[in-house]
């Protein structure tokens, strides 16, 4: 079963089967959002979800950052991602046109901020990850 669907820009439907939203800046207890708490954020969120989902190549969605502050502290300007960080496992018919479709499926792990706590789905789905080119990203593989 899966959570959601989405039609990317291409036309082809993929299916959320797993997703794990997380605040963006849980845990953070001093500094301030800035590019290099940013970077930390994504790169644990690419070591979590290729040791979660191994076998599935994993994308990062690039996300669109605010700057509500224009004077730089210690570490550079504040840089705010959206609030909810996502790791979603994604699934859809095989890319390769040779390849059995009822044998074979393609899958790719998909992490993107937004900005609340919702399923994408359908036409609420961000555009950024509609945007996705899923032909050159996810991976074929035999059920």
């Amino acid at each position: 079963m899966s959570l959601s669907h989405i039609v990317l820009l291409s036309g082809r439907s993929i299916e959320l089967t797993k997703l794990r939203m997380s605040s963006t800046y849980a845990g953070m207890l001093e500094g301030y959002p800035c590019k290099r708490i940013n970077d930390m954020v994504v790169r644990g969120l690419q070591r979590e979800a290729e040791r979660t989902l191994s076998s599935v190549p994993v994308h990062l969605v690039p996300p669109s950052c605010a700057y509500p502050d224009q004077t730089a502290g210690a570490f550079g300007p504040v840089e705010v991602l959206p609030a909810v960080a996502c790791i979603g496992a994604f699934g859809s018919p095989a890319v390769a046109p040779e390849l059995d479709p009822v044998l074979h499926r393609s899958a790719l792990t998909l992490i993107w901020f937004q900005p609340v706590p919702a399923v994408p789905s359908e036409e609420h789905a961000d555009l950024a990850l509609r945007s996705i080119r899923w032909e050159e990203l996810a991976q074929d593989y035999e059920l």
